[in-house]
């Protein structure tokens, strides 16, 4: 698990339009908002809380970026159906959750979901 004072590792994800992010963000904060899936009520209501606040992350030039093992499909229509006005990351391949130590052996019989976590990277 990174801990507070570690470097950031250097990561290449695709965001819910087929772009390749770069993380973490030059010139900026960076948060990074792990969840385990789409669709799922308890990420629903977290992630509506951050698009109903993001003008507080804005006024601390802080880019937030949510991130899940979906695919950029699936986090697409997630962000169409609840309006969210900040990117969503596909980790796929869970690159991101693994470098981040925050992968569940198990969630509910499925293997490699990331583990709800928040880190700032500044």
């Amino acid at each position: 698990m990174i801990k507070k004072g570690d470097r950031a590792p250097l990561l290449q994800l695709t965001d819910s339009d087929l772009q390749s992010i770069q993380i973490p963000v030059q010139d900026s904060t960076t948060v990074l908002l792990f969840f385990p899936l789409a669709f799922t009520s308890v990420c629903t209501t977290e992630l509506c809380g951050v698009r109903d606040n993001l003008k507080w992350y804005n006024d601390i030039n802080a880019r937030v970026f949510g991130i899940s093992v979906d695919s950029p499909f699936t986090l697409k229509e997630f962000k169409t159906a609840q309006l969210l006005n900040f990117p969503l990351l596909s980790d796929f391949n869970k690159s991101a959750a693994a470098a981040y130590g925050v992968l569940y052996e198990d969630f509910f019989g499925m293997r490699g979901v990331a583990k709800r976590s928040a880190f700032v990277i500044d």
